[in-house]
């Protein structure tokens, strides 16, 4: 399906259409889509691929699974996934004309493999020139993300339940089965009269001070390997969190591991199972919550480039890429005569294809002032035990080892910008080589971009109302935060136009009679509320990789 169509069009049959391919819509692949829908030739076009219905926003699920009445805002209409962001402080300037975006399209769709120029998907598309179920790329941003923890698992049993014939009662990957998913939960949650959660990350610590909040006559147990909880980042998020989690009366475990095997125990008379810990440790849990685990979804490109997936060690499974993002191999376990896979032929002759101003959702751009000489960066340097092996393949998100990064939806998000910089570069560069380039910049700089991971950030919500966040290097706290966790701020990045209230009733259901002198729907004008954290604190909120989570 196209997800969206502006004013004009080229009109051109999309087998007449370079195609650059874009595996998983959520924040990573979706920045890169959009950015190549706006930058890319006349000649050229995107094809996004998603198996889910909605973008489900990652960093929401362990709110929305145990408090009810949210659960319609996890996820987000695709509709509109190649527009701009809805800026909240938008400039009153009159906006350029909409680019043209109508041959741009989205697929729902599984993708059962991938070779060097070829995905093959689980449906045709005829319509959009995938009439074998098989779309041919020139260029392909990987961004399947990973296979999520069980807690947030869509796509899994809900809690410790499943149905008969170990079949699963929702319908995958739609909205509709992601709301029950999420209702399921929140009666399984409400049912515990303990819980144990396995796992100090951001997702275990969002769902023990959830929980603990809402059901305080829950016994509430937290359970983590390590001697700090977020031992990524600075100590005193430790400290924090400890300190909440002890006011909420939840019992933390620090430095001792769950021994799996003892989850087989039978339960006891009254609904209760005992765990033990690697040390002995016996506790006693009605209902386990396992927030760690998280694989790289890698499987599709360890078919056709078996060297690119890290065989073992803590980014096991993860795709290894230069600073460009490209795919890469270790070049110790390369024969001398193996080659790059090469970049396609040049395009059609099109217009020029520079890339947009980046508009990002997890940091503040600097302030203006005065223009200060600065003295030149150092070069980034790439590793030189690796080399390029596809160089028309790029990785983001959760399924790249990209240099240290933390799994979460901002660093996707900045991935996904050099990504697709840096195919639009490479375009123009064979453009150029052939003379196709009608807009031909000599002194432009076509040298690829190269990706260095920003300080480590996060922002962990500590109950109903608190949060604790880590941002260049500054720790702080609020007390003020709403329920939904601003969830109407990733909406306006995916190209709606709404505000909190908005979205306090589901767009998708029945219409109801309104006050003809209230303001409905997203036009209405969004009443004043503190954004100074903005989409930043949305995107970087809670479910953070410590390989727990995510976008998210």
């Amino acid at each position: 399906m196209a997800t969206a169509a502006a004013a004009s069009s080229t009109s051109l049959p999309a087998q007449a259409l370079k195609t650059v391919a874009v595996l998983g819509a959520s924040y990573g692949g979706a920045r890169a889509a959009h950015l190549l829908a706006q930058g890319l030739p006349q000649h050229w076009r995107v094809v996004l691929i998603e198996r889910n219905s909605h973008m489900n926003h990652l960093y929401v699920l362990p709110r929305y699974a145990v408090l009810p009445g949210h659960e319609h805002k996890a996820f987000i209409p695709y509709n509109n996934v190649f527009l701009p962001p809805v800026l909240a402080n938008a400039p009153s300037e009159p906006s350029p004309p909409p680019k043209d975006i109508s041959r741009h399209v989205m697929l729902h769709a599984n993708v059962l493999s991938l070779r060097e120029h070829e995905l093959t998907l689980d449906k045709s598309f005829p319509e959009h020139g995938v009439s074998d179920r098989i779309l041919r790329f020139e260029y392909l941003v990987y961004a399947a993300g990973s296979h999520l923890p069980a807690p947030i698992n869509l796509w899994g049993p809900v809690a410790d339940e499943v149905d008969k014939d170990g079949a699963v009662d929702v319908v995958r990957g739609t909205k509709e089965g992601g709301v029950a998913w999420l209702k399921r939960f929140q009666k399984r949650v409400e049912r515990a009269s303990s819980v144990l959660v396995v796992g100090g990350g951001a997702l275990g610590i969002q769902y023990a001070t959830d929980i603990a909040e809402i059901y305080p006559g829950t016994q509430v147990t937290l359970l983590h390997s390590r001697h700090r909880l977020l031992p990524r980042f600075d100590e005193g998020m430790h400290t924090e969190i400890l300190s909440t989690l002890s006011a909420l009366n939840v019992c933390t475990i620090l430095g001792d591991r769950l021994d799996l095997s003892s989850l087989s125990d039978k339960q006891t008379a009254s609904g209760e199972r005992v765990v033990r810990t690697q040390s002995g440790r016996e506790i006693r849990a009605e209902l386990v919550l396992l927030c760690t685990g998280q694989t790289p979804n890698t499987s599709l490109l360890s078919e056709t480039f078996p060297n690119v997936v890290v065989p073992d060690g803590p980014n096991k499974g993860m795709a290894r890429v230069r600073r460009t993002l490209q795919l890469a191999e270790p070049v110790d376990d390369l024969p001398q005569e193996t080659e790059p896979v090469p970049a396609p032929p040049p395009p059609a002759p099109s217009a020029s294809a520079s890339a947009p101003e980046a508009e990002s959702p997890a940091v503040d751009t600097e302030g203006e002032g005065e223009l200060e000489e600065e003295e030149p960066e150092p070069p980034v340097e790439e590793d030189p035990h690796t080399r390029v092996v596809a160089e028309h393949i790029f990785a983001i998100g959760d399924a790249a080892d990209a240099f240290g990064a933390v799994n979460a939806g901002h660093n996707a998000f900045f991935q996904g910008e050099v990504a697709a910089r840096n195919i639009m570069k490479l375009i123009r560069r064979s453009e150029r080589a052939e003379g196709q380039d009608e807009q031909e910049e000599k002194d432009e700089d076509l040298e690829l971009d190269k990706y260095v991971p920003g300080e480590p950030a996060i922002k962990v919500s500590l109950g109903l109302t608190k949060s604790v966040y880590q941002f260049q290097g500054m720790i702080g706290t609020r007390d003020k935060e709403p329920a939904d966790l601003d969830v109407h701020l990733i909406w306006r990045y995916f190209g709606h136009k709404v505000g909190r209230d908005d979205l306090e009733r589901d767009p998708d259901s029945a219409p109801v009679q309104e006050d003809a002198t209230a303001a409905v729907g997203p036009e209405a004008e969004p009443k004043p509320e503190s954004e100074s954290t903005s989409a930043s604190a949305s995107v970087s909120t809670a479910v953070q990789g410590e390989k727990s989570a995510v976008a998210v």
